[in-house]
This record gives C-alpha cells, sequence and structure tokens, in this order.
C-alpha cells in the first residue's frame, strides 16, 4: 500500500489530467515506440507553435482521469507507450500528429482521440486532419450562400444587357 504522501502526488497528477481533458476540444493518443529523441524534439517544437499541449503519460492515472472526465472509452486504448497531445483547436492535434505518424513509417501511431468529449479511432483522427482550415470551410460556407444572390443578379444583368443590344441593333438599322 503507498504511503499517504505518494498518494496524494498521484492524485493531484490525475486531477490536473482530469482537468486538462476536460478543457480540451480534442486530444490525441499516440504510441511513441521506435522515434528517436530528435525526431521527439521536432514533434514537440511543431506541437508547441500550434499551441498543443503534449505528454508522456502513465496509462493507469491516464485511465483514472479519463474515467474522471468522461473519456471512458479511451481505457482499451491506454496500453505500451503512450502520450497526450491537447489543444482547444479541435484540428491541430490530428493533423500535425497524422503528419508526423505518415512520415515515421510505423514507428509513431496514433491508437485514438477525443473531440469534444467524443472518443475517435485513428481512421477518424486521419479524416479530422484532412480537413481543410477554418478559414477555408468559412469561405466555402459563405461562397454557398452567396452563389443564388450572384445568379440572380446575373439574370437580371442578362435581362438588362439583351434589352440593350436589342435597342442599339433597332436604333442602327433605323439610322441607316
Amino acid at each position: 500500500m503507498p504511503n499517504a504522501k505518494v498518494l496524494s502526488e498521484k492524485q493531484a497528477i490525475v486531477d490536473a489530467m482530469a482537468a486538462r481533458l476536460q478543457n480540451s476540444t480534442s486530444g490525441v493518443l499516440v504510441d511513441y515506440k521506435g522515434i528517436t529523441v530528435a525526431e521527439d524534439t521536432a514533434l514537440r517544437t511543431q506541437l508547441r507553435k500550434s499551441s498543443v499541449e503534449y505528454t508522456v503519460v502513465k496509462n493507469t492515472l491516464t485511465r483514472f482521469a479519463a474515467k474522471k472526465s468522461g473519456l471512458d472509452a479511451l481505457d482499451p486504448f491506454l496500453n505500451g507507450t503512450t502520450a497526450l497531445a491537447t489543444s482547444t483547436d479541435p484540428v491541430a492535434p490530428a493533423k500535425i500528429l497524422t503528419e508526423f505518424a505518415k512520415k515515421m513509417n510505423n514507428k509513431f501511431e496514433i491508437k485514438a482521440g477525443f473531440v469534444e468529449g467524443k472518443v475517435i479511432l485513428p481512421d477518424e483522427i486521419t479524416a479530422l486532419a484532412e480537413l481543410p482550415p477554418k478559414e477555408v470551410l468559412v469561405a466555402q460556407v459563405l461562397g454557398t450562400m452567396i452563389a443564388p444572390i450572384t445568379g440572380f443578379a446575373t439574370v437580371l444583368n442578362a435581362n438588362i444587357r439583351g434589352l440593350a443590344v436589342v435597342l442599339q441593333a433597332i436604333s442602327e438599322k433605323q439610322a441607316q
């Protein structure tokens, strides 16, 4: 039985991790076995630039934190070497870690993740990573909303243009 000091330290870690999971919009669990220190450092630098918090975690403590924050479905993925990347941006961890996993050729594996409290599998993380940036999505939606108005304006313009062409032709014919 661990002593009270060790137990309280572990409880503090679990509480901090549970708060981190609850305050994050998204997160990704990865198996980092096989990457070098240089590769890990490069990955951490890239994640830090995108405001993604990345840490190596203990599976048992993460299991307790996940249960405490309502992410019980992460339990089956908490085995082996595990690192957790969390962010308030729903796409950033998925995008960066998926790119990195492709470069590493099976040395770095995505286990699972979550987005707004829902656990997602590796193929869903890959699909999330392939989404275009938020600005592009907003532009696409706005373009779709403006399309009917633009079409209507074009039709009205065509009628006026046609009338002008007909009047011009009539005036030229009468001038002859």
